[in-house]
């Protein structure tokens, strides 16, 4: 599995990219790291990749240090938000590019994935469109048959299409080799549809780090109304993030379970009361607005 304990990262000396950081990512997880621009989630890609060391703390990859270990490195796949570098050589002379550097690789699987999508052999990746050269480099990782697969802003500017296909071939891989993806992403409706556990960070620090069910099960959006006016003071018990009222009907975002959330308005007795659930993207913003974030500030894709 993967583990950071206590990280700190600084960029220039000034500036704390990651702040005392732990977090645990489980083998066989597909793992999402949510944060606004700045937040420290390709820092964290970065160091589990081994591009990166860190000033403190540990980042250990199935119990061994992972920055300067070639024998970690040959089982971790980065896949960078940006694909310039690879645009010198064709779709055949990145993957024997590669192949020198991971034992595993597969010629079989990377046809097969190849073949599926028709990219070609023999052209310049440079001459791909974006959709091409995201397809390409997930291809050759997959085939790469690494444990670890760290993927920074995994399906920026790819066509619906193109979203699918890339989808596809990652589950399958989490799916037929217990393999380990960590996601960063701003398109919360893609991470709602792969990932099954998700972080996120603010400011270099983890807020928090759990399973997806249980984050959306631990906050609700409530519509109720009542005889008489009330305040958001008038709930003390509730853990509430957003509290306003249109005309009759108040709107509130309130974290904790529906037991808890149902009980601290019974003894408002209350007209109506529903329970919504809320969408990942819709939790990202009202979790970040509690932190001084407004919508506008946030990049969601």
């Amino acid at each position: 599995m993967i583990e950071l304990k206590q990280v700190t990262k600084t960029f220039g000396g000034d500036f704390t990219a990651l702040d005392n950081v732990d977090l645990v990512i489980p083998k066989g997880t597909a793992f999402g790291l949510l944060g606004s621009n700045g937040a420290g989630k390709s820092t964290i890609l970065r160091l589990l990749a081994g591009i990166y060391r860190q000033e403190g703390g540990e980042v250990i990859i199935d119990g061994e240090k992972v920055y300067d270990n070639p024998t970690i490195k040959s089982r971790v796949f980065f896949i960078n938000d940006e694909t310039i570098q690879y645009g010198n050589f064709t779709l055949k002379k990145l993957k024997n590019f590669y192949k020198g550097f991971y034992p595993n690789f597969s010629e079989e699987l990377f046809e097969k994935l190849r073949s599926t999508v028709k990219l070609p052999l023999d052209k310049k990746i440079n001459d791909f469109s974006k959709g091409m050269k995201r397809q390409a480099i997930v291809i050759i990782a997959i085939a790469c048959q690494p444990d670890y697969l760290m993927l920074d802003e995994a399906f920026d500017g790819l066509d619906p299409t193109m979203r699918i296909i890339v989808k596809r071939m990652l589950v399958d891989a989490i799916i037929d080799r217990e393999l380990t993806a960590v996601i960063s992403s701003h398109n919360l409706k893609e991470i709602n549809e792969v990932c099954d556990t998700v972080a996120l960070l603010h400011q270099g620090k983890v807020l928090f780090s759990r399973d997806l069910d249980s984050v959306k099960g631990n906050i609700h959006k409530v519509q109720t109304a009542f005889n008489k006016d009330y305040t958001q003071e008038d709930f003390p018990e509730l853990d509430i993030l957003h509290f306003e009222k249109n005309q009759s009907v108040y709107h509130i975002i309130a974290r904790g379970d529906e037991d808890t959330i149902r009980a601290g308005f019974a003894g408002k007795s209350p007209l109506f009361l529903d329970l919504i659930p809320l969408t990942l993207e819709e939790i990202f913003i009202y979790e970040m607005e509690v932190l001084g974030y407004g919508s506008g500030d946030l990049e969601n894709g």
